[in-house]
C-alpha cells in the first residue's frame, strides 16, 4: 500500500494569498463607517451653519434697507452707507423681483471670496433703492473655525473607531484562535481537549455556540469511532480462535499441493486478523512506547540485514536515540515490505542522524494516496487485484505516532520535472523525535 499524510500543498497555496486578521478587518470597517458618518455630518453641519449665517446677513440687510428707505423718503437722497438708486450692478434676478414690485434679497457667490449680500426695494417713483454689503469677515472666521473643528472631530472619530475595532476584534480573534487551536488538537487525536474550555471568558456570544457545537460534534465522532473500533476489534478477536484452529487442522493434512494452498491461505488470514487487531489497538490511543537507548544506525543495519540481506543499508551519520525498538522494527519492516510489494529493486535504507529513509525504484505512490494518506484496506490497485490488504502503512503510521515520530512519503522525480512525468521511485521518511515521547500521539519538532 502507498500512502502519505496530507501534503502541505494547499497550506502553501493558502499562505501565498493575502491573509488578514479579524481585528484589522473589524477595525477597518468601523473606521470606514466612522469616516463616512463624520464626513456626512461635517457637510451637513457646515452647510447648515453657512445657510444660517447667510440668512442672518440677509435679515440684517433688509433691516438696513428699511432704514435707508425711510431716510430717502425724508431727504430724497440715498445717504445711507452702501445705498444706491438704480445701481447698474444690481443682479438681473433681483431686478426681475423689483419689476414685480416686491422687496427682496439676493446672494452672489464669488469664487474664492466671501459672497455679496444684495437687498432692494422698488420706490413709488419707479426707481429702485438697493443696498450692497459683503459677508462679514467675522462670519468667514466662524465658518473656518467650524470647519477646522469638524475636521479634528472626524479624525478623532476615525481613530477612536479604529482603536475600538482593534480592541473588540482582538478579543474576538483571540477567542477564535484558541478555538481553532483546540479544534486542531482534537483533530490530532487528543480526546480530552474541549473547545469551550479552551476559549474561556465570561461573556457568552456566538463563539461559545460555535465551541459547543464543535465539542458536540467531536464527542459524537469519538463515540462513533470508538464503536467502530470495538466492532472491528471484536470481529478480529472472534476470528482469531477459529483461524488458529483452521491453521492447526491444515498442518495435519497430508503433504501435497492442496495442503500448501490451504496453509498459505490460513496463514494469510491469521496475518490479516493480527493486523486488524493491531490497527484497533492503535486507534484506541492506549498504546505506550517502552523506551530504550539504542544506536540507530547499528540497530537498523542489524535488523534489516537479518530480515532481508538484499536490502542495502547506508549509515550516513550515527545517532543515539531513545525509542521503542519493537515498534521501530515494526515500522521499518512494514516500509520495506511495502517497497518490495509495490516497488522495484533495489531497495535502499538510509540512516542519517534521527532520520530513516526507505526508497525503492518503482512507479511511486498513487496521487490519490499522496493526497489522502494511508487508508486501511486500500492497496492503490484500481482493480483490487494487488497483493496485501492495505494495512501495512496504516500500521506503520500508527506505530510512528506512538513513538512520537513523523512518517512522510513522496515520489522521486527528476529535478524540475512536471507532475505528469513518471516517478523514478518512492521514498518513505521516518523522523524520530529529539526527545522521548511522553504520551501517545505526540508530534515532535522536525530536526
Amino acid at each position: 500500500m502507498r500512502g502519505l499524510t496530507r501534503r502541505p500543498m494547499r497550506g502553501r497555496m493558502a499562505r501565498a494569498g493575502i491573509r488578514t486578521g479579524l481585528r484589522w478587518k473589524l477595525s477597518a470597517a468601523i473606521a470606514l463607517v466612522g469616516a463616512l458618518v463624520a464626513i456626512a455630518l461635517s457637510l451637513v453641519v457646515h452647510n447648515a451653519a453657512r445657510v444660517s449665517m447667510l440668512d442672518n446677513s440677509r435679515d440684517l440687510a433688509l433691516e438696513r434697507l428699511q432704514i435707508a428707505e425711510r431716510n430717502f423718503d425724508l431727504t430724497r437722497h440715498a445717504n445711507f452707507p452702501g445705498a444706491e438708486i438704480d445701481d447698474p450692478k444690481l443682479p438681473p434676478a433681483l431686478r426681475e423681483k423689483m419689476e414685480e414690485g416686491r422687496r427682496a434679497t439676493y446672494v452672489t457667490e464669488r469664487d474664492g471670496n466671501a459672497p455679496d449680500i444684495w437687498a432692494a426695494v422698488p420706490l413709488k417713483d419707479g426707481h429702485v433703492l438697493s443696498l450692497h454689503t459683503h459677508f462679514t469677515d467675522r462670519s468667514e472666521n466662524v465658518i473656518r473655525d467650524l470647519d477646522q473643528a469638524l475636521v479634528i472631530g472626524s479624525i478623532a472619530v476615525v481613530l477612536g473607531g479604529s482603536a475600538l475595532g482593534v480592541l473588540i476584534g482582538g478579543q474576538l480573534s483571540r477567542r477564535l484562535r484558541k478555538a481553532a487551536a483546540a479544534a486542531n488538537q482534537v483533530a490530532q487525536g487528543e480526546p480530552d481537549v474541549r473547545v469551550r474550555d479552551a476559549i474561556g471568558g465570561v461573556v457568552r456570544d456566538e463563539t461559545d455556540d460555535l465551541a459547543r457545537a464543535v465539542d458536540a460534534m467531536a464527542d459524537a465522532l469519538q463515540q462513533r469511532l470508538e464503536a467502530e473500533r470495538r466492532v472491528t476489534a471484536d470481529i478480529a478477536h472472534e476470528l482469531r480462535t477459529p483461524v488458529t484452529g483452521l491453521l492447526t487442522a491444515a498442518e495435519l493434512l497430508p503433504p501435497g499441493r492442496p495442503t500448501e494452498l490451504v496453509l498459505d491461505r490460513a496463514k494469510a488470514m491469521r496475518t490479516l486478523v493480527e493486523d486488524v487487531l493491531e490497527v484497533a489497538r492503535l486507534d484506541s490511543a492506549s498504546e505506550r512506547a517502552e523506551l530504550q537507548d539504542i544506536m540507530l544506525g547499528e540497530f537498523v543495519t542489524r535488523r534489516v540485514t537479518a530480515k532481508d540481506p538484499g536490502v542495502a543499508v547506508h549509515v550516513v551519520h550515527e545517532s543515539e536515540v531513545t525509542t521503542d525498538p519493537r515498534r521501530l522494527e515494526r515500522v521499518l519492516f512494514n516500509l520495506i515490505a511495502n517497497a518490495a510489494r509495490h516497488g522495484k529493486p533495489p531497495i535502499e535504507v538510509t540512516v542519517e542522524g534521527r532520520v530513516i529513509r526507505v526508497r525503492d525504484h518503482g512507479p511511486g505512490f498513487p496521487e490519490e494516496l499522496l493526497a489522502e494518506g494511508p487508508s486501511r484496506f486500500r492497496t492503490g490497485s484500481r482493480d483490487r487485484a494487488g497483493k496485501g490488504h492495505g494495512l501495512g502503512l496504516t500500521i506503520a503510521a500508527g506505530q510512528a505516532r506512538v513513538l512520537g515520530a513523523r512518517l512522510t512519503f513522496r515520489n522521486v522525480r527528476p529535478a524540475g520535472a512536471p507532475d505528469h512525468i513518471p516517478a523514478e521511485g518512492a521514498v518513505a521518511v521516518l523522523w524520530l523525535p529529539e526527545h522521548a515521547p511522553t504520551s501517545t500521539g505526540s508530534y515532535p519538532m522536525m530536526p
